[in-house]
């Protein structure tokens, strides 16, 4: 991420974006995908690194109790820049991790993955969802004008790409979802007509979809020691930390920093 001005663009942008009918349709359809595959997420901290404003509850039946989203958007009218490339959180310390095209459009998706491993426990997850180049979506970009739009001026990453990625810093990706396969139009009536490339691209083009969800597992180092767990709140310092579920009373959380 840049400047803060050219922070401020990128979200707003995005945001517009993500108002309009075919924003609105990518999040509802990963809403769907992404309430399922949070039930079975499981631990006592979720952390969503996101650069979306406003977006469906997805997390509504996670069964993680505390969950937290760091985000550059204002939190309680404070206007602090969190980027996704420097988590302000422990080592070893996350349970989960949702990253809803945070890769497609942060300054430094490597970066980002770094991050993530490290934030994360051995065997905590990670789920990622990206726009594919591969697909009707990403032949859209070539369209006179696109490239300097959002979200067509992102970083697109391939599914193979990112697992490549994953690989390398020590995950194994569980499964992947895909969704959206119909083209990118922008009325929703016509997107409706075509649902038959919906019904027929998941069983037969399924990797050329508009949208990849991929979840993923941090391997266990057998060299590398569990490092302690201590309260969250000391290490979320000067950051936008949003809660978004609060279940533990002051006493369940004192006996976990006690145990």
């Amino acid at each position: 991420m840049g400047n803060p001005a050219e922070n401020r663009a990128l979200v707003e942008s995005l945001d517009r974006w993500f108002h309009t009918d075919l924003g609105t349709l990518v999040l509802e359809e990963e809403r769907k995908q992404l309430g399922q595959l949070s039930t079975t997420l499981f631990g006592y901290y979720l952390l969503e690194v996101s650069l979306l404003c406003h977006r469906p509850d997805y997390l509504a039946e996670c069964p993680i109790r505390r969950r937290f989203r760091l985000s550059p958007c204002p939190a309680q009218g404070n206007h602090i820049l969190s980027r996704p490339e420097q988590l302000p959180v422990a080592t070893d310390y996350i349970d989960a991790v949702v990253l809803p095209h945070t890769l497609d459009f942060s300054a430094d998706p490597r970066q980002v993955l770094r991050e993530v491993e490290r934030v994360l426990i051995p065997e905590g997850k990670v789920i990622i969802t990206g726009f594919n180049p591969w697909s009707l979506w990403g032949l859209w970009r070539a369209m006179p004008g696109a490239s300097r739009k959002l979200p067509w001026k992102g970083h697109f990453l391939s599914f193979s790409q990112v697992e490549d990625w994953l690989s390398l810093l020590g995950f194994d990706v569980e499964q992947a979802r895909t969704l959206l396969f119909r083209p990118p139009w922008k009325r929703a009536f016509l997107m409706r007509h075509a649902m038959l490339m919906e019904r027929f691209g998941e069983r037969l083009w399924p990797w050329l979809a508009g949208v990849y969800i991929i979840v993923a597992t941090k391997r266990v180092s057998t060299l590398t020691p569990i490092r302690p767990r201590w309260r969250l709140q000391r290490k979320l310092k000067k950051a936008s930390v949003e809660p978004v579920a609060n279940l533990l009373n002051p006493g369940e959380e004192k006996g976990r920093s006690d145990a």
